[in-house]
């Protein structure tokens, strides 16, 4: 079992690359659900990994829904050619029709551009397929599109309560796609993600940081939140998640 960490930073993606992790998945602003990173943070989280560790880099030209105009899918398409070209190894995707299927007329396109790219980059599906009317249909057209892994958490709000349809999937794709389960994943719930085949587990390992108690003029926002405040990648949870890996994969080969 592998270990992915979703870091917005480069500090986070060192941090991931230093405590073990196998892949990050590079994304901006990840409270809006994650969007494509700039080259600035590309580059410079490459500088941080220095080799260590795959970085496979989000492709998502605006925050919202997965139901793309054609501008969105250019502007997705040009994303997946430039981190690509800059280094990245893989790109993860995802778009769904208005009926909840895959987009696959425009997943097709996404994929060609990165095959045509980088014919060994790594694509995957991201939680999109959460949010499908079927995931098990979704599954099935994705491995008809050449993607190499799945990040779901059973079509449930958190990876723990989509333990079941986590193992179906798993059952279905019969090692063609590797299927990863992210989503409010703890660690207490790698033990049975790994007793359920999955592939690997992705969490974000962030905490919260404000200076706000530091400020003499506060900016104040209309909502009431913290203005300062921003997310981090915790060093403790990301070593936390290595060990727990760690064992259940040591387990496993006794």
């Amino acid at each position: 079992m592998d270990l992915e960490i979703a870091v917005t930073s480069a500090a986070g993606a060192g941090t991931s690359a230093a405590e073990g992790a196998n892949r990050i998945e590079l994304c901006g602003a990840l409270e809006l659900g994650g969007i494509t990173p700039s080259q600035g943070l590309l580059e410079a989280s490459m500088e941080h990994v220095d080799g260590r560790l795959g970085i496979h880099a989000l492709v998502r030209c605006r925050p919202g829904d997965f139901h793309y105009s054609a501008s969105d899918v250019d502007t997705m398409v040009h994303e997946i050619r430039h981190v690509l070209a800059l280094g990245a190894d893989g790109v993860v995707v995802g778009a769904l029709t208005r009926a909840g299927d895959v987009d696959v007329p425009v997943i097709r396109r996404l994929v060609d551009s990165a095959r045509q790219t980088r014919p060994d980059a790594h694509v995957t599906f991201h939680r999109a397929i959460d949010q499908s009317q079927d995931p098990m249909r979704a599954l099935e057209q994705l491995l008809e599109l050449g993607f190499t892994r799945v990040l779901t958490s059973g079509h449930e709000a958190t990876a723990g309560a989509g333990l079941a349809t986590l193992s179906r999937l798993v059952e279905r794709s019969a090692g063609k796609i590797e299927i990863m389960a992210g989503g409010g994943l703890k660690l207490s719930d790698i033990p049975d993600m790994h007793a359920a085949g999955l592939a690997a587990v992705h969490l974000s390992a962030k905490r919260t940081v404000s200076t706000l108690a530091d400020q003499t003029v506060s900016l104040g926002t209309q909502d009431g939140e913290d203005p300062t405040a921003y997310t981090v990648t915790d060093r403790e949870t990301v070593r936390a998640a290595r060990a727990a890996v760690n064992a259940v994969n040591l387990e496993s080969r006794i």
